[in-house]
């Protein structure tokens, strides 16, 4: 049996499989109904607010979106995910979409994602990610690991597209400065 979950489900499924493997099933099933009610219960929170455009980057030369269950993550947090899951954007198509949230969550760089240097791109400093401070780095095991650690990642989600209504999360870091045009 091979693993490559591409979509929540495809996780839960994952989840499960696993469980049943080792033997404690019932306790996988407890762990996903978990995780389930924690997404329906951020999505809930943020059912009537704002939905902010965000671009989730799992690796930054050359671009990648972030995948499927991220997407996932990001509308259940109330935002709109920018991009195809998964697709190699140029550094002008993003800068041109104009996000309001950037993430990047680069896989094994941790919470170590230089976030200055994202926007540093040619053009991103105009987008109102960069203009309004709101670009984050979330530690790449929440988003990038298809396991419970998603939770972690969905609560850095939300907090990072609607911090004001949720508290800032476990591994979630925001921009210190935003270099501008006028500054460089």
């Amino acid at each position: 049996m091979g693993f490559a979950p591409k979509c929540l489900k495809d996780v839960f499924t994952d989840i499960a499989a696993i469980a049943r493997i080792l033997g404690v099933e019932t306790r996988g099933v407890e762990l996903i109904a978990r995780m389930e009610r924690e997404i329906e219960s951020v999505r809930r929170a943020t059912g009537s607010a704002p939905r902010p455009l965000v671009y989730c980057e799992e690796w930054g030369k050359p671009l990648f979106i972030s995948q499927r269950w991220v997407a996932e993550l990001v509308e259940a947090a109330g935002g709109v995910f920018l991009g195809t899951p998964g697709s190699k954007p140029t550094a002008e198509e993003i800068a041109a979409a104009n996000p309001d949230v950037v993430v990047a969550a680069w896989c094994g760089a941790g919470d170590r994602v230089p976030l200055e240097k994202i926007v540093a791109r040619p053009g991103w400093e105009q987008t109102k990610a960069a203009q309004n401070g709101r670009v984050y780095c979330i530690n790449d095991e929440f988003l990038n690991t298809p396991a419970s650690t998603l939770i972690e990642g969905l609560h850095a989600l939300a907090a990072a597209i609607h911090p004001e209504l949720f508290v800032a999360a476990k591994g979630l870091r925001r921009i210190e400065s935003v270099v501008t045009t006028s500054n460089a």
